[in-house]
């Protein structure tokens, strides 16, 4: 996800999600901003491969926009927050759809539900048993695929 604020105004001038973002594509993004909202002096970001590319390097030069990475340890705040975020939805947070219930307490509750013929009890493995058996003997119909081995 790419969010693009303008740290005077705080408005959230960008805002793209996709399953992969390249440098090229934050540029374009970029550019889009700038046109609607001004011309920053200085984009400051993390150091993602996204935002440390040739491209942006690049698109920073040709732009004459002066580009600041965070440093690292930032980081750790946001890592904080997040988990935060991450016990509270899961262990105080009701949800409608369970019974308004946090789902770690759902979970706890429903766990002798959720052993499936023993699947979760499995140690040495986390993939649930197949609903059926394998055929060993295969199928002369047609369209079906016969078992080999």
């Amino acid at each position: 996800m790419l969010a693009v604020v303008d740290d005077f105004t705080r408005e959230c001038v960008a805002l793209v999600a996709d399953t992969s973002l390249s440098g090229a594509w934050v540029g374009r993004e970029l550019d889009t901003a700038i046109a609607r909202s001004g011309r920053p002096l200085t984009i400051v970001s993390d150091n993602g491969t996204e935002f440390t590319s040739m491209a942006i390097l690049s698109w920073s030069q040709q732009t004459r926009i002066e580009w600041h990475y965070i440093a690292p340890g930032k980081l750790d705040h946001a890592r904080e927050l997040l988990a935060d975020w991450l016990y509270d939805y899961n262990t105080v947070r009701p949800h409608s759809g369970i019974g308004n219930l946090p789902p770690a307490t759902y979970a706890k509750l429903n766990a002798s539900d959720m052993q499936r013929d023993g699947a979760l009890e499995l140690t040495w493995g986390s993939a649930p048993r197949p609903v059926a058996s394998p055929s060993h003997t295969g199928s002369n119909e047609n369209g079906i695929l016969p078992i080999v081995g």
